[in-house]
């Protein structure tokens, strides 16, 4: 059984509905946190995700809401709003434009550019925003720094992945990340942690089993821990920011990618 070292938390993680902003949600949720999901499309499964985290006892609350509009993050902190506080943030929603061809500039087009931008840097800054009243009265209350965690990629750290755009708005969200440590503390502690490959529908959906399992396989034997990350590898270690076990954490970009990074590994990247 998890340690219930979160009890009484509250907690935002956006684009939880699947992939790894669910996985940190119901690690959350094990220990004790109550829940925001959000989602913008993934209805559905953002209802799943709910009940999951309900059984596991946290009370738990869905928005549908896009994190790239004032409005959608205006709605986020609404319903923050009714538990009076926030103790944890986290931005994981994110979106890319497939073009791993980097050398392609054709590929991508302006509005690509200005999409991508929209949800991955101007997204998580929105929330904040928002939020910034509801994380600093955490501090009031509790003397304890509220704990924000963007979730980046190895792409804005090597300029690797799926497209130019996608690793530029990393890289943006690892500066921002350094910017609003400095600028929010001591209120608010602000991390990155930044993934691999992490085995989710971001790749399942663009092709078929078969093609799926041999990236999975190849990206495994090219890593230096011969592993490819599923959600749970990367919420374990993203969650370590979310706890007093990072009480003195602020302004960290955590590579999670099993040695990927190191250059051992294709270009794929989240």
């Amino acid at each position: 059984m998890a340690d219930k070292d979160l009890e009484g938390r509250k907690a935002l993680v956006t684009g939880s509905a699947t992939g790894l902003g669910r996985s940190i949600a119901l690690k959350l949720a094990e220990r004790g946190a109550d829940l925001i999901i959000n989602c913008t499309r993934s209805l559905a499964e953002a209802e799943e995700t709910v009940a999951e985290c309900k059984k596991l006892g946290a009370e738990t609350q869905l928005v549908a809401a896009d994190v790239s509009t004032e409005e959608g993050c205006a709605k986020l902190a609404e319903a923050a709003a009714s538990w009076g506080r926030l103790d944890i943030l986290v931005n994981n929603a994110g979106i890319t434009r497939h073009a791993r061809d980097h050398a392609d500039l054709d590929a991508l087009t302006r509005q690509d550019f200005m999409d991508t931008y929209a949800v991955n840097v101007a997204g998580p800054f929105l929330v904040m925003q928002a939020c910034k009243p509801l994380l600093e009265k955490t501090y009031q209350e509790t003397g304890r720094a509220a704990a924000v965690l963007n979730v980046s990629s190895i792409a804005g750290v090597t300029g690797i992945g799926s497209s130019v755009a996608y690793a530029a708005t990393k890289g943006a969200l690892n500066t921002m990340t350094l910017s609003l440590a400095r600028a929010l503390a001591p209120a608010i502690r602000v991390n990155a942690v930044c993934p691999g490959f992490i085995g989710t529908r971001w790749f399942k959906d663009r092709m078929d089993e078969n093609q799926y399992q041999r990236m999975e396989s190849g990206v495994a034997e090219s890593t230096p821990l011969k592993a490819a990350s599923g959600p749970d590898d990367i919420a374990d270690s993203a969650v370590f920011f979310l706890t007093d076990a990072s009480r003195h954490v602020t302004g960290e970009t955590l590579l999670v990618d099993a040695g990927m990074h190191l250059g051992y590994a294709p270009l794929v990247a989240r």
